[in-house]
C-alpha cells in the first residue's frame, strides 16, 4: 500500500510539476526581429536566439525551454521553415538548450556544440538523450550557410567550460552566448568550469575580433554594439578590483556585501545576479 501510494504522489508531483511548467509560460510570446542579411533574433524567455534564415533553409542558435518548442517553431515558420536543420548551443544551460530534443526528435534539426556540452549534458540523468549534441568540435569549426560565413570559436572557460559563439562574417553579426549580458550583471557558473578571469579574457578577445558596426546579440538583454560590450566589460573589471581590493584589505565576503558596490553599479542589478551575487561571485571566482 506504501509503494502505491508513494507511487500516486510522484505521479501527481510530475503533473503538477508540468502543469506549472505550462502556467510559467503560457503568456510568452516569441518576438522576431531582422538584423543584418540572412540574420534575425528571436526573443521569448531564455536565452536570446539567433537566426539565419534564406534559401539554404534555418538554423538558430540556442532555443530556450522546452515549453516555448512549439512557439519557436511558428515563429521560425514564418522565416521560412519550421525545421531548423542545425542547432548550435552556445552552452549547456537549460535556457539555452532546452528544447533541443523537441527539434531533433520532431523537426529531424542537428544539434552542435563544444565537447563539454555533450558531456555535461550526459551526466545529468534527467536530459533526454536527444537533446545531446551530435557533432562537437574543441577549439571551433566553420559553417556555410545561406551564402554565409558562420565562425563557431570556444574561448576557453569563461561563463561554463563549453561556451561558443558565433560570428556571421558577411553580415557582421555576433551572437556572444552567455558571455554577455548587456545592462546587467552577468553568471559566470564557477560549478561548471567558468571563471572570472576567464571571462573577462573571453570578453577582451572578443572586443578585438569586431569592429564598430558589428551587431551584437547578447546571450540576455536588448540588442547590442561595441559600445556597449566595452561598457559591459568596463563594469567586470571596475567592479572585480573594489572586491579584490576589499578582500586584500582582510574584509569578509559578508563584510563587502554590507558595504555594497556603490550607487554607480546599482542600474546592473537585476532578478537573477543581484548585487550580493555578484559580489560573491567576484569574491570566489
Amino acid at each position: 500500500m506504501n509503494k502505491i501510494v508513494a507511487t500516486i504522489c510522484a505521479a501527481t508531483f510530475t503533473m503538477s510539476s508540468a502543469v506549472s511548467a505550462q502556467d510559467r509560460f503560457s503568456n510568452v510570446n516569441i518576438q522576431s526581429e531582422a538584423l543584418e542579411g540572412s540574420v534575425h533574433m528571436l526573443t521569448g524567455q531564455g536565452g536570446n536566439i539567433g537566426v539565419s534564415a534564406g534559401e539554404d533553409g534555418v538554423l538558430i542558435i540556442d532555443d530556450q525551454f522546452e515549453p516555448l518548442a512549439e512557439k519557436i517553431s511558428m515563429a521560425l515558420d514564418k522565416l521560412g521553415s519550421d525545421k531548423p536543420q542545425f542547432i548550435i548551443n552556445t552552452h549547456f544551460h537549460g535556457d539555452h538548450t532546452g528544447s533541443n530534443a523537441w527539434f531533433h526528435s520532431n523537426k529531424q534539426s542537428t544539434i552542435l556544440a563544444h565537447e563539454n556540452v555533450r558531456i555535461r549534458l550526459k551526466k545529468d540523468d534527467e536530459t533526454n538523450q536527444a537533446a545531446l549534441p551530435v557533432l562537437t568540435y574543441q577549439d571551433g569549426i566553420k559553417l556555410h550557410f545561406n551564402n554565409e560565413t558562420l565562425h563557431i570559436w570556444h574561448l576557453g572557460n569563461g561563463h561554463t567550460d563549453g561556451d561558443s559563439v558565433i560570428w556571421f562574417e558577411e553580415p557582421n553579426v555576433l551572437h556572444t552566448g552567455d558571455l554577455f549580458f548587456n545592462e546587467r550583471f552577468p553568471f559566470i557558473d564557477l560549478k561548471s568550469g567558468g571563471s572570472v578571469d576567464g571571462y573577462i579574457k573571453a570578453v577582451t578577445s572578443l572586443l578585438g575580433k569586431i569592429d564598430d558596426n558589428t551587431v551584437i546579440i547578447p546571450g540576455h538583454g536588448p540588442l547590442a554594439d561595441k559600445a556597449d560590450y566595452k561598457a559591459f566589460l568596463s563594469m567586470i573589471e571596475a567592479t572585480r578590483d573594489i572586491v579584490n581590493k576589499h578582500k586584500q584589505d582582510g574584509m569578509t565576503v559578508e563584510e563587502i556585501v554590507d558595504t555594497g558596490l556603490g550607487e554607480k553599479f546599482a542600474s546592473w542589478s537585476w532578478g537573477f545576479i543581484n548585487e550580493e551575487k555578484w559580489i560573491r561571485t567576484l569574491y570566489n571566482g
